[in-house]
């Protein structure tokens, strides 16, 4: 199946970019008659849609954290492909039924923050419960009773799939369920279905699939679900070369999501795919959006070789997020990568300040007399 063909003709062209609230939802919401299961702590309505008549029950939940937007986006992809009314999706809605709350957070989402309005991280109180979106997330798994659970998230651009230089597009995990992180036979299904996505994947992001960390925190709500007895499966949606606004990494959701439930309804997971699961690179931390090399830097009076680096800020202004490169490491070692990399080949650095780049200082500068860098990017 050309999985990225699929998606082409499925997706929501409606929702683009970083910035997707509850009023740019509500309106593809309408036609699906979705219920409000509870309102977040500014009395924002929290929809929930079910689809389907399977006898397998899939739980997924999308911006819990209101900033991490990319999943929302593939989720309404994969609805546009529900409502297709041809082979694929009439097999999907006759062997699943989907229980989907699109947007957990629609505060956080309005301020594109991670938090909700109290201020309080939905991914650390699946034990309190003192928010009202995570009483509703406990309730909402607790009425449907699901199979597997989904539970979708985006990561910063700072990810690697290993060390090789390769970012990590998307990562999956299969949450710990104890301490000592074992894998019962919960987890090991959640690991099944996550080699069945990767092996697609590799198809269309040859190396560019990670494994986030596996640390068990019950405050977690994916580890909460797991040692539960529900195996339940995080997607982390991550950066692709040059697409800061997640265009082409909601497409890798899509395919993930789809080619997974096409697994799922194909296959009696009873296999053990440890092994498998565990070749897929672990995420580190091994990314700038910058890396400039050497480059000639003053340091009071001596001037020395050196390499730094530039992360942009993602900065909510007028109802659109703006990057802001500004300096976030200085004599970077070579351990870490760049989405972008220059190599200065010893020329001076100077600014409009003190001619020294100072940490959160914006990516304003000129490397010798001929390059020119603005917000991080060569001007040309």
């Amino acid at each position: 199946m050309n999985y990225k063909a699929l998606h082409d003709g499925c997706k929501e062209a409606s929702l683009y970019g970083r910035y997707i609230t509850l009023e740019a939802i509500e309106p593809l919401l309408a036609p699906l008659t979705p219920t409000v299961v509870g309102r977040s702590v500014q009395g924002k309505p929290i929809y929930q849609l079910v689809m389907g008549t399977g006898p397998i029950k899939v739980f997924m939940w999308s911006q819990m954290h209101g900033n991490e937007s990319t999943t929302t986006k593939a989720l309404f992809d994969f609805l546009n492909l529900l409502r297709g009314e041809d082979e694929l999706s009439t097999k999907l809605l006759s062997n699943f039924t989907f229980c989907m709350l699109p947007m957990l957070n629609p505060d956080g989402a309005a301020a594109y923050t991670r938090v909700n309005a109290n201020e309080v991280d939905l991914n650390r109180d699946a034990q309190d419960l003192s928010q009202p979106e995570s009483r509703v997330l406990r309730e909402v798994f607790a009425a449907f009773g699901p199979d597997y659970c989904y539970n979708l998230h985006d990561q910063r651009t700072i990810f690697g799939a290993g060390d090789g230089g390769y970012p990590a597009t998307v990562s999956f995990l299969a949450p710990s369920y104890n301490e000592a992180r074992e894998v019962n036979a919960v987890r090991t299904r959640a690991m099944e279905i996550i080699v069945a996505m990767n092996g697609t994947l590799q198809d269309y992001i040859p190396n560019q699939v990670g494994r986030f960390d596996d640390s068990f925190n019950l405050n977690c709500v994916g580890d909460t679900f797991q040692y539960e007895g529900v195996p339940t499966v995080l997607f982390e949606a991550g950066h692709y070369a040059g697409d800061y606004e997640r265009e082409e990494t909601r497409a890798y959701i899509f395919i993930a999501l789809v080619s997974g439930l096409v697994y799922l309804s194909e296959n009696v997971i009873v296999s053990n795919k440890i092994d498998d699961y565990l070749k897929i690179p672990q995420n580190k931390v091994v990314f700038y959006d910058f890396v400039y090399k050497n480059v000639k830097i003053n340091y009071d009076g001596n001037e020395k070789i050196s390499n730094f680096a530039v992360q942009f800020k993602e900065v909510l202004t007028e109802g659109k997020v703006a990057f802001e490169a500004r300096i976030a490491q200085l004599n970077t070692g070579e351990d870490f990568f760049g989405h972008v990399t220059m190599d200065a080949e010893g020329a001076l650095y100077q600014d409009d300040q003190d001619n020294f780049p100072n940490i959160e200082q914006k990516a304003d500068f000129c490397l010798g007399n001929s390059i020119k860098i603005v917000n991080g990017l060569l001007k040309k």
